[in-house]
């Protein structure tokens, strides 16, 4: 992107000032740990669970919303215009679903079990089977790496067209910040730096929907333009027919039903300290995912009507950059695209503690020294998130083909192990451990062959498709094989 000096440096002041901001906060979330007596685990992994409504929301917002949300989707309504737009409101009740299938269920039972993790939760609820426990870690931990290099990626390209740097600073500047605030601050300073990230993100979007629209002489004459650049464009169906009645249906199943399966939103529900807190949070996060979720597209598919053509050498994903250096105040501009950032921190950043925490406390404590001492396991806490991150680091300075292989199945990946894992785990007490594996072995390698030889299965995507052969798969096997100890039916269904 072409960007005069003057400009660069009225938006680098606003970036530099969010960037210390965020590692002020992972400086503060230490210092909190320290002073926690007792319970490291607990206060590094999850917070000691004890945040109210409005944090619970913004996390879980800003843990969902990614850079596809800010870049690929409004690029795409740019392109197919308001279809793409009601595709991406099937979002809406993305943080309500999640608080309210899983919270109540989440908060009793975890309190009960002591769980610091989904894994403890999944390791109690399936008998203490050591092979639930093992491919569920390790499922995480690979898509979960997976998708954050590609995060890492994306946000280090986004340094560099906003800024000019090279590729390779954007990535140490983007990544190093990150590595900082996780690794010193843990999930404390994830969710504080996630609801400083949501509010930016809110606000940003509210001020350039406005801007876009009063540019464009209003809503009529923004859909009039619409119109005659492409009558399709303000069709429910997008150009050409893109966008058909079951690939929206099977787009809502992959990310707002689906997203139950994300380790990384289902440990948001353990994060609240009580019922009032998580209520709260259900109203709160379904108004910001629907302000974030109608305002950036919308923009996007308004940014035809005053940019009908992206500059040579940029693709449709930079349009919401464009149109603000183009229509705001530079440290406006500075401040709001510090957000689409903030959307790649918030989500990279959640990744990497959950990484770090099946690592040490799932895998380290449960099998490999369950006697080890509390200086041990803060140090190697602390060691394995900055490890991870380093990693990561390297592997996005020029990612393997594996790696970009992977990504291409990392989130559908993790819906297909873990979201009959869950929500069966948690509803239906016939469901045991033999089911569970047999629906991740199932899920994982159905999803990764519908999605290579037959990617629009009956018109929609393949995620549908594979949860109903997960489902089937765990039902099937639960019931020819023995229902799980009484003992844990009690632990989990008793008063």
């Amino acid at each position: 992107m072409n960007i005069s000096k003057d400009i660069l440096i009225q938006i680098w002041v606003p970036l530099i000032i969010y960037l210390f901001l965020v590692l002020y906060i992972g400086f503060y979330s230490n210092r909190i740990t320290k002073q926690k007596e007792g319970g490291f685990l607990s206060e590094y992994f999850l917070g000691n669970r004890n945040f109210g409504g409005f944090v619970v929301a913004m996390t879980l917002v800003a843990t969902y919303t990614s850079a596809s949300s800010f870049l690929g989707g409004p690029g795409t309504a740019y392109n197919q215009g308001l279809g793409w737009v009601l595709l991406a409101m099937t979002q809406l009740p993305a943080a309500y679903v999640t608080l309210g299938i899983l919270g109540k269920r989440f908060a009793i039972i975890s309190r009960k079990v002591k769980a610091v993790t989904l894994i403890d939760v999944i390791r109690e609820r399936y008998d203490n089977n050591p092979a639930v426990v093992w491919l569920s870690s390790l499922g995480a931990v690979i898509f979960l790496i997976v998708a954050v290099v590609a995060q890492f990626v994306g946000g280090a390209k986004l340094f560099q067209t906003i800024t000019g740097l090279p590729y390779i600073w954007g990535l140490i500047l983007f990544g190093g910040v990150v590595l900082v605030y996780v690794t010193y601050g843990g999930f404390r300073a994830v969710v504080l730096t996630d609801a400083v990230q949501g509010t930016v993100m809110f606000f940003g979007t509210i001020i350039l929907l406005l801007m876009v629209f009063s540019k464009g002489g209003g809503v009529y004459n923004v859909m009039q333009t619409l119109y005659k650049i492409n009558p399709e464009l303000i069709t429910p169906f997008g150009v050409k027919k893109f966008i058909s009645v079951p690939w929206i249906s099977s787009f809502w199943v992959l990310v707002c039903i689906g997203i139950l399966g994300l380790p990384q939103n289902a440990l948001r529900a353990m994060a609240y300290k009580n019922s009032k807190a998580m209520h709260y949070a259900m109203i709160i996060g379904t108004v910001v995912v629907g302000v974030l979720m109608l305002g950036l597209h919308l923009v996007g598919a308004a940014s035809k009507a005053i940019l009908p053509e992206i500059p040579k050498g940029l693709s449709s994903d930079t349009v919401i950059p464009l149109v603000a250096i183009k229509l705001l105040p530079r440290w406006v501009a500075g401040i709001l695209l510090a957000a689409p950032l903030a959307a790649i921190m918030s989500t990279v950043d959640s990744q990497m503690i959950l990484i770090s925490s099946t690592i040490v406390k799932d895998l380290y404590l449960n099998y490999i020294n369950p006697k080890a001492t509390q200086k041990q396991i803060v140090n190697l806490s602390i060691l394995s998130t900055a490890l991870i991150g380093l990693i990561i680091l390297l592997l996005s300075i020029k990612p393997p083909a594996l790696i970009i292989w992977i990504n291409l199945y990392a989130f559908g990946g993790l819906e297909a192990t873990f979201f009959w894992l869950i929500i069966l785990g948690l509803y239906w007490k016939r469901a045991n451990a033999e089911g569970a594996i047999a629906s991740m072995i199932t899920g994982v390698a159905s999803f990764i062959i519908i999605s290579k030889y037959w990617p629009r299965p009956f018109g929609m995507h393949p995620i549908v498709i594979t949860l109903f052969l997960g489902f089937v798969a765990f039902y099937t096997v639960s019931l020819l094989t023995k229902p799980p100890k009484e003992n844990t039916i009690k632990k989990f269904w008793s008063v």
